[in-house]
């Protein structure tokens, strides 16, 4: 397996033939919300591109607690091995503190959490947490928290969290790696699950197009237009082309348990209704 940051070499990709199910599922705002800007106008969101002294990825979904606003991106954004070091309780990573440059920002974010940090502050052992566990938030700063707004481009949702999707579920995503030169009409994908393993932490899916360097950490709904995953590897072997995808309920449980600074923090639900359907 792989890491996806722009940074790093494009592994062989196979595209799939997906058939895709429509559905709709409604949303509501989570209790505390912030008041968000709203969705048409919003300079902040799901799907935005964060860049980390050099690596960029894309932002999966916006985060809340009682004073600040987040958007994450993968923990593995800020690492600083090569792109086989997937380990995050081994892994080298950026401090705690990095600044990180938020696409629609007019300053700069701050990477207040990150889970490979956490779990070698811990001396974490479980083999698929320190396998799947990838998640930071940055901190977005006052002067920005009224460009927010927490709906997936496209798609609509997230209509709240989830465990993994069963084999051959449908899942959404939005990428927005530079390496398409700006074309977003490529950046919205579905696809199927291939299932969930490692005792829930990870989900290997295939995606039309599949998800490339530049796109790590972008966000996965299920077919309700629940949040979760978030876009961590690229498969080369057995399965080319597909993408690992950690769980996100599993990632919030860790950090609510192990950084109690991020106790309250919730994912945000998006202000506009999911509707699934084709990427284009």
């Amino acid at each position: 397996m792989r890491r996806l940051r722009v940074i790093l070499p494009i592994a062989a990709l196979v595209a799939a033939s997906l058939a895709v199910f429509p559905s709709v599922a409604g949303t509501s705002t989570a209790r505390g919300a912030p008041a968000w800007a709203p969705a048409g106008s919003a300079s902040i969101h799901p799907g935005v591109q964060t860049h980390t002294q050099g690596a960029q990825c894309t932002a999966n979904f916006v985060y809340f607690d009682s004073a600040n606003v987040y958007v994450g991106q993968a923990a593995h954004c800020s690492g600083t091995g090569a792109s086989t070091d997937t380990n995050g309780c081994s892994s080298q990573t950026l401090p705690v503190g990095t600044k990180v440059t938020v696409d629609g920002a007019s300053k700069q974010g701050t990477m207040v959490y990150n889970s490979w940090a956490t779990m070698q502050s811990l001396g974490e052992k479980d083999p698929n947490t320190c396998a799947f566990n990838d998640l930071a938030l940055v901190q977005l700063d006052p002067a920005d928290v009224g460009k927010v707004n927490p709906s997936v481009p496209h798609w609509g949702g997230p209509t709240g969290v989830a465990g993994g999707p069963a084999f051959l579920d449908q899942v959404y995503s939005y990428g927005n790696s530079e390496l398409r030169g700006g074309i977003t009409q490529l950046s919205p994908k579905t696809g199927v699950s291939l299932g969930t393993d490692s005792d829930g932490w990870n989900t290997t899916a295939y995606t039309l197009t599949p998800g490339i360097p530049g796109d790590s950490g972008s966000g996965f709904l299920n077919s309700q237009g629940q949040a979760f995953g978030v876009l961590s590897t690229v498969g080369i072997l057995p399965l080319p082309g597909s993408n690992g995808v950690g769980s996100v309920a599993n990632e919030l449980a860790y950090m609510h348990a192990h950084a109690p600074a991020f106790s309250g923090v919730q994912l945000a639900n998006g202000t506009q209704p999911f509707t699934a359907g084709l990427p284009f």
